[in-house]
């Protein structure tokens, strides 16, 4: 019988029960730039015009970031675990239609499916994490592969696309996830025990609705910006939008008996400034990705291969740094690591600003390391933060709105730096504008910065009860 304390009393089981759920996050990540490096195999082959492949990334990162509230408030309700399930059968279809698609239309519906299968799991495997620990010090271990996971996938993803591209198929790059989201599923349901379920007689449909279509209205207008231009009159239009729509959800929030956004969550200034932290730093790093990819296979001639095992660096430091964050944030308290981090993220982008025709890979994978320094103390403190002294029936609410500030932030950072980039583009030529995104990321790591400075506190003694109290510490 799938008992959650009985999982955990066995610690190999409990280990690949854990393992399970890491690896649909692994899964998610890797799907944001999984595509990336096999764009143009994508658009040779379905015959997407040039305008239209910008589709393919953001089909994927619109349904997420603009579900994802929504997702997390339904693993609250109805139960983590089957609510995990669903979404992850979701993201698995989602990944055989792509892996199939025979046109540009069948392809990007795909992308929206998955985006919409990861928006319903992906709450839930924070909070699954958090749930299923059999103590605090095993939460913080938990949080802290969380956030390795996270922050080496979108790299990992790239290394993968151009591995399954080179030697089989960019269609590899989605249909690899249907035989792995299956054994998870399996793995998950036979492992795991059903969650407590915090469902009042009411759901907030209204607050659902609205919250979802505020999210993507806010994606839609950032996208539509990196597209047609922030002078555009749809520009204006879709943020106006954007604006009305979030208005109304407050509204209806605020009357609300059972609220979709655990707003008290918010009024935690820490909490607040973790968010829009990472926010901005997922920002300026997915653009960074974006940029940099181009800047390797179009000024540096790398294959799709080449191209994605370059990000190697990255990946490996994050993932090695990550493990040691836990424990420098339990002796110095979560402020310090996130403020080192941004100006360690913002000196790689302005190492990268000057970079011209004859810049070698090296003038490229030292700022890499850089940056990747800087993640790996972002993405650990700042998610130990988020998460820290949440209540058990709010976790999925938090990990939603962690997880939605994310991904709204890497299509916000993207959009900012491509229309900077634009600003200053010449026709056929990549390296005019590449030097003005490269500080439009800067800008956004340094902002970064100065919200973590002015909004985490310094560690002070406490009893309480979360990973960071497990570690020692309190922000």
């Amino acid at each position: 019988m799938p008992v959650v304390s009985q999982a955990m009393n066995r610690p190999r089981v409990a280990g690949l029960a854990l393992s399970a759920v890491l690896a649909l996050q692994l899964m998610l990540q890797l799907d944001a730039q999984v595509m990336t490096v096999a764009l143009p195999a994508v658009q040779g082959e379905l015959g997407f015009s040039p305008a239209s492949l910008s589709w393919v990334p953001n089909a994927y990162a619109l349904a997420f970031g603009g579900l994802i509230l929504l997702g997390g408030r339904l693993g609250d309700g109805f139960g983590r675990v089957r609510v995990f399930s669903i979404g992850t059968g979701i993201f698995v279809l989602g990944s055989l239609i792509g892996g199939l698609a025979i046109d540009p239309n069948m392809l990007v519906a795909a992308r929206s499916l998955q985006g919409i299968g990861a928006a319903v799991a992906a709450p839930s495997v924070l909070a699954l994490i958090a749930t299923m620990a059999k103590d605090e010090a095993a939460r913080a271990k938990g949080l802290a592969w969380f956030t390795a996971i996270s922050a080496i996938g979108s790299s990992a993803g790239l290394i993968l696309g151009g591995l399954l591209t080179d030697l089989f198929s960019w269609r590899w790059g989605l249909l690899i996830n249907v035989p792995v989201g299956v054994v998870v599923a399996v793995l998950v349901i036979r492992l795991v025990a059903e969650t407590d379920r915090h469902r009042s007689r009411a759901f907030d449909a209204p607050g659902a609705v609205f919250a979802s279509l505020a999210s993507a209205a806010i994606v839609w207008a950032f996208i539509f910006a990196g597209e047609n231009g922030w002078s555009s009159l749809g520009t204006a239009g879709f943020f106006v939008l954007a604006v009305a729509i979030a208005t109304v959800l407050v509204l209806i929030e605020r009357r609300s008996a059972n609220p979709l956004i655990a707003v008290h969550l918010l009024k935690d200034t820490a909490r607040l400034g973790a968010l829009a932290n990472m926010g901005l730093v997922v920002g300026a790093h997915f653009a960074m990705l974006f940029f940099i990819v181009q800047f390797l296979q179009r000024v540096l001639d790398f294959g799709p291969l080449l191209a994605g095992v370059a990000f190697l660096p990255l990946t490996a430091t994050v993932f090695t740094v990550t493990r040691w964050v836990p424990g420098i944030v339990a002796r110095v308290g979560a402020r310090t690591p996130l403020v080192v981090g941004g100006v360690l993220v913002t000196a790689s982008f302005l190492l990268w600003a000057p970079l011209t025709q004859d810049a070698s890979y090296l003038a490229i994978v030292i700022p890499l390391v850089i940056q990747a320094l800087g993640i790996a103390l972002i993405f650990t403190a700042g998610t130990l933060t988020a998460m820290d002294a949440v209540p058990d029936a709010d976790t999925g609410s938090a990990s939603g709105m962690l997880q939605m500030v994310q991904q709204v932030g890497g299509s916000v950072g993207i959009a900012v730096a491509v229309s900077v980039y634009a600003s200053g583009a010449v026709e056929d030529q990549f390296l005019p504008g590449f030097g003005g995104a490269m500080l439009a990321g800067a800008g956004l790591a340094l902002t970064a910065t100065v919200v973590a400075a002015f909004t985490v506190r310094a560690p002070t003694p406490t009893a309480g009860a979360s990973p960071l109290a497990s570690l020692g510490t309190k922000v």
